[in-house]
């Protein structure tokens, strides 16, 4: 690899502020931010940093190429002209992914086809080879085609960052811990924060919170892609991995408490915990809302049900007005809710002080905010 590298991180709609104070805090710049997405420049270091230490970040994209193309002609010379052999070696396997809106080129199964053959045609030129067995580790060629603009990418995170490790079974309906972190990060959550969950289901906003307030990089118990790619040099990872661990804050007065009415749940965080060793730092009960105490000097944050899958509309609405008897509203007690409920104000009894439109999956949803 050269030292300048173009990098792009997806990020989910509404946490992009978010995850460009988290790029420019690891290093990176020449930000240019978009709906749902940053790009940005970095290097070596950079690629492993932002894999390991972005916590609202869902991948890690090499940034290869962006043109214009409304014939498969020009695709295939686009991608043709594209440095692929920087990155793939005659071993690797290369498969195509993407999607595609608003462009005159909208199949996207041609668009994989077309993008595969122009990739396979550069590396045969360049290696003098005709058959690629594809047995060695995977390059992963992603693309994206909007309004006839295609961005040619390589994705190095492989299994989503999302993917922390420590949550290898979920309830019902989990909250993804890059929106739980972002979340978190608009909560301004800090080393010495008590922060309450009473509906902590598997855990992920408590442990999501806890690796915040210690600075624990979220990826460190976790391989990605591009540490198999011989194009990138192991002791970067070496020395990435090494400067995370430094980082850690053992100091932090952090503490996470936790309830839920489900006897599972408590027990699903617990281990959760333990796998993503903050349990020391975690206080949990079985309780229901109404039984629910908050402490002084601390922030709660939840995703309560929302009567869509998990409860009857109704029941999620009388969860609403318990939780505006017995939750903060400001001042030393802090609320932050991510609900889908229209009128979740309604029931709760109070106007939230700011809200953002954010997306738990495909759910439209807003995060009301009480400080």
């Amino acid at each position: 690899m050269n030292n300048s590298i173009r990098l792009c991180c997806p990020c989910h709609f509404g946490l992009e502020s978010v995850l460009k104070y988290e790029i420019q805090k690891i290093g990176g710049t020449d930000l240019r931010v978009s709906d749902g997405r940053i790009s940005f420049t970095g290097d070596e270091n950079i690629v492993a940093r932002a894999n390991l230490c972005l916590s609202t970040a869902e991948r890690v994209l090499i940034e290869l190429i962006e043109f214009k193309a409304t014939s498969f002609e020009e695709l295939f010379q686009g991608v043709k002209a594209i440095e692929l052999e920087r990155y793939i070696g005659p071993q690797n396997a290369f498969p195509v992914k993407g999607d595609s809106l608003n462009s005159a080129l909208h199949s996207i199964p041609d668009c994989q086809s077309i993008i595969k053959k122009a990739a396979v045609e550069r590396l045969k030129s360049k290696y003098g080879i005709t058959w690629f067995d594809e047995t060695g580790p995977t390059v992963q060629i992603s693309f994206r085609i909007f309004k006839d603009v295609v961005s040619i990418y390589l994705d190095t995170s492989g299994v989503g960052l999302h993917k922390r490790g420590y949550r290898r079974i979920s309830n019902a309906a989990p909250i993804k811990e890059t929106l739980a972190a972002g979340i978190i990060d608009l909560a301004r959550v800090r080393p010495d924060t008590v922060v309450c969950d009473p509906f902590c289901g598997s855990g992920t906003i408590l442990i999501e919170s806890a690796l915040k307030a210690l600075n624990i990089a979220p990826g460190l118990n976790r391989r990605f892609a591009c540490e198999k790619w011989e194009s990138m040099d192991s002791r970067i990872w070496q020395e990435e991995r090494k400067r995370a661990i430094d980082s850690v804050n053992k100091s932090a007065q952090f503490q996470a408490i936790g309830f839920d009415i489900d006897d599972d749940a408590v027990a699903l965080t617990l281990d959760n915990a333990h796998k993503a060793g903050i349990k020391s730092r975690l206080k949990i009960e079985q309780a229901d809302i109404s039984k629910f105490v908050q402490p002084e000097d601390s922030i709660v944050i939840c995703n309560p049900p929302y009567g869509e899958r998990l409860l009857e509309l109704r029941e999620a609405e009388d969860i609403y007005r318990k939780m505006g008897r017995v939750l903060g509203k400001g001042g030393n007690r802090q609320s932050y809710i991510i609900s889908a409920h229209e009128q979740f104000e309604k029931f709760f009894g109070t106007e939230a002080r700011k809200r953002r439109k954010l997306y738990n999956g495909m759910i439209k949803c807003q995060l009301y905010m009480y400080f």
